[in-house]
């Protein structure tokens, strides 16, 4: 009875509210009693360890689901979401390097660090890792949250079932809205997950460590505001040709918050497809979209990259040819796309861009302990990027298809 009229409140709060209150009470608590955030820090770690847990199974009953009930002759709209993650990706590299070469930092580098993960050797490991990810033992795929894998066993069983009874693809459909049931739980629980987060994030944010990088930080967060508040609208103006602002504030707003605490792409997975449905999008389309960007669209890691590789070049005196700079926006861009979904998974790339300008990977790996030291911000800022335009260019591609489809209609 006492907690009736709390819950009442609660019940008419939109989640959005309640997320902001979350993160405003999250900094108070960090601010005014930094010995009490370890008491609040589990929230967050048992709000991403449920995201992560029921993620993988959602994703493979779900598109399992919508492939097996998929209308034969029917289109997913899967292509034009891909051409998207491809532009979207290529477009900031290019703007990782531009301004890196408009605002050049400087490092502080010492004796080269101890790294726990081996760097791959060239973009065509990179390659090998993506193709090894897709024939990946299936329950090895779920345990490991391997994503590529997960998605290619999903098709490969949704094709095959396409063709059994329809009680089996009623059985899959109901197991998929069962699923989404629990999801949708876990996602009611984010705002306690983010009041853990946001309290542990502040206490822990070492102030004085990343004060010496002020102008790296800078660069890397202003070319991923720029790209979330420029490029990514004109792209998506390209293709619905109304303003963009809406959707692309709608998409940072309930999926880059929670991922800029969350700072795991496939830990957003659940919120991107709750957010995807909301929006009235295809489950075919993106049911499979949203997925596989969480592993190939990487936006904030293909800035992150160029950044942090032009600043070792910057910093032991390379001199930048506009040829080698392309070829730096083309190589991060792929190595972007081989990034993991956790947090950090974009630093261990850094070595292999850095070999295209000669550097050595001591000097390199310690570029990476620079990454992690003021990962606090940017693997935060380059999650919130990543995981948000999931969303947004699978909208995009939909409302372009929706737009041409009427054009047909009123010609």
């Amino acid at each position: 009875m006492i907690f009736s009229p709390l819950l009442r409140v609660l019940q008419r709060t939109s989640l959005v509210a309640q997320i902001a209150v979350a993160l405003a009470a999250g900094v108070a608590l960090a601010l005014l009693l930094p010995g009490a955030t370890p008491y609040v820090a589990f929230l967050g770690t048992l709000f991403i360890a449920a995201l992560k847990a029921v993620a993988p199974v959602l994703v493979l009953v779900l598109v399992m689901a919508a492939i097996s009930n998929h209308v034969p002759g029917e289109a997913t709209g899967i292509r034009p979401v891909l051409l998207l993650y491809v532009v979207g990706t290529l477009s900031a590299a290019v703007v990782g390097v531009t301004a890196s070469l408009w605002w050049p930092s400087t490092l502080v580098l010492h004796a080269a660090p101890q790294i726990d993960a081996a760097p791959p050797g060239a973009v065509s490991e990179v390659l090998l890792n993506v193709a090894t990810s897709i024939v990946d033992n299936p329950v090895h795929a779920l345990l490991q949250a391997n994503y590529i894998g997960i998605l290619a066993w999903a098709v490969g069983l949704g094709l095959a079932l396409r063709h059994a009874s329809a009680g089996t693809r009623a059985v899959l459909h109901d197991g998929a809205q069962a699923i989404t049931a629990i999801i949708q739980a876990v996602i009611r629980c984010a705002p306690l997950g983010i009041f853990g987060l946001v309290a542990s994030t502040f206490a822990e944010a070492g102030e004085q460590a990343l004060r010496g990088y002020g102008h790296l930080l800078a660069v890397l967060v202003g070319c991923m505001l720029f790209v979330a508040l420029v490029v990514n609208p004109l792209i998506v103006w390209l293709c619905i040709r109304r303003n963009p602002y809406p959707l692309v504030l709608t998409c940072l707003r309930e999926s880059g918050v929670t991922a800029f605490f969350t700072r795991s792409s496939a830990a957003n997975i659940p919120i991107n497809l709750a957010l995807a449905e909301r929006l009235g999008l295809k489950e075919e389309t993106y049911s499979i979209a949203i997925p596989l960007g969480a592993t190939i669209n990487m936006a904030g890691a293909a800035i992150t990259i160029s950044v942090l590789t032009l600043a070792a070049a910057h910093t032991l005196g390379v001199q930048v040819q506009m040829g080698t700079a392309l070829l730096l926006c083309v190589v991060a861009s792929v190595c972007a796309t081989g990034a993991s979904g956790v947090a950090g998974g974009s630093l261990l790339l850094i070595p292999l861009a850095c070999s295209l300008f000669g550097i050595g990977n001591d000097v390199a790996m310690q570029v990476v302990a620079v990454g992690f030291i003021i990962g606090i911000v940017q693997d935060s800022a380059e999650t919130a990027l990543n995981s948000s335009t999931d969303v947004l260019f699978t909208a995009a591609a939909g409302m372009a298809q929706e737009r041409r489809a009427a054009g047909a209609v009123s010609s």
